[in-house]
């Protein structure tokens, strides 16, 4: 078993992961500055701490045997409105990491640098980011590939679902929102809709991740469940929530990105079999909407963006 340093692990991905490597057997340790959370109360080994505080972070390294780093500024909309911090955030706290670091390192990047591609995408594929968000992953992926650490790099499709009984909901993730908005305004918007996602349960990080945090498995794998259009998902929220109507307009989304990915390489070597489904996510949003286990959905703290833009406005 490995000492596990969860880096980011009070958020949205984390919080599962968490409970898997404790249930796993590992000793965790999380370490967060809560950008999107007033406390942190699971029972679990926890360091506040912010990853461009390098000496703080050089203090954990020293103690840790793998590193799972999933703290990042994350989404198109939170990178674009502080381009100088993301870059700090997703790509210099990555090369710290790695110059004072040479254990095991598994490191989330996104599908999205793949940017918009017909025919299905492997590993292999030409990367061709559209966003400072998939740029900033990128260029953090081509650093751990440089370096000496004992690297596991996830390409992550667009996320749904609910984490752990802590992590907040995100509302700024196409599944999520458009669930919400089926059960609270009776209708789903879809601009275009022919866009292909390829999406993945929150969770199943935690499942590709977690039998891997003390072997010696490395390389880059794309992770998702399911390709499916942003059109037949509406439709299949529609079949859970009956009453909910969809509002088709036929022009293009102002996100351009169009991709379906290949989870082959990571089934073959890595044994990923994706547990949660899409109507699994569907149904524990809306079972979380229904059952009124959230207050208030429209609360700036569940978007990336919105938090983000009333804390560093707060702060001027």
């Amino acid at each position: 078993m490995a000492k596990v340093m969860v880096v980011g692990g009070a958020g949205y991905v984390g919080g599962w992961l968490t409970d898997e490597a404790m249930r796993a057997g590992h000793d965790v340790r999380v370490l967060d500055n809560l950008t999107y959370e007033d406390s942190y109360l699971k029972e679990v080994d926890f360091a506040y701490g912010d990853i461009l505080d390098f000496k703080t972070i050089e203090k954990h390294l020293k103690w840790a045997d793998s590193v799972v780093w999933l703290s990042a500024l994350v989404g198109d909309p939170a990178c674009a409105i502080n381009p100088k911090l993301t870059r700090q955030t997703n790509v210099e706290a990555v090369r710290h990491l790695t110059e004072n670091f040479g254990g095991r390192i598994i490191f989330p990047s996104t599908c999205s640098v793949y940017g918009a591609q017909d025919g299905l995408l492997d590993e292999s594929s030409p990367t061709g980011p559209l966003s400072l968000y998939a740029e900033s992953k990128l260029e953090a992926e081509e650093i751990l590939n440089k370096s000496d650490a004992t690297t596991l790099i996830f390409r992550l499709g667009t996320l749904f679902g609910m984490s752990d009984s802590f992590a907040r909901l995100r509302v700024d993730l196409v599944l999520n929102v458009l669930t919400i908005r089926a059960i609270l305004e009776g209708s789903m918007s879809v601009f275009g809709g022919a866009q292909y996602r390829p999406l993945l349960h929150v969770k199943d990080v935690a499942t590709a991740a977690i039998p891997h945090l003390d072997t010696n498995a490395t390389g880059t794998f794309n992770l998702h469940t399911e390709n499916v259009t942003v059109l037949e998902l509406a439709k299949r929220i529609q079949g859970i929530v009956t009453d909910a109507e969809i509002e088709q307009t036929e022009i293009s989304f102002q996100d351009a990105r169009n991709y379906r990915v290949s989870s082959d390489y990571a089934r073959a070597k890595l044994g990923f079999a994706p547990k949660w489904t899409i109507e699994d996510g569907i149904k524990q949003v809306a079972d979380a909407i229904w059952n009124k286990r959230i207050k208030d959905v429209a609360n700036p703290r569940f978007n990336n963006s919105e938090s983000l833009r009333l804390q560093w406005g707060a702060r001027k």
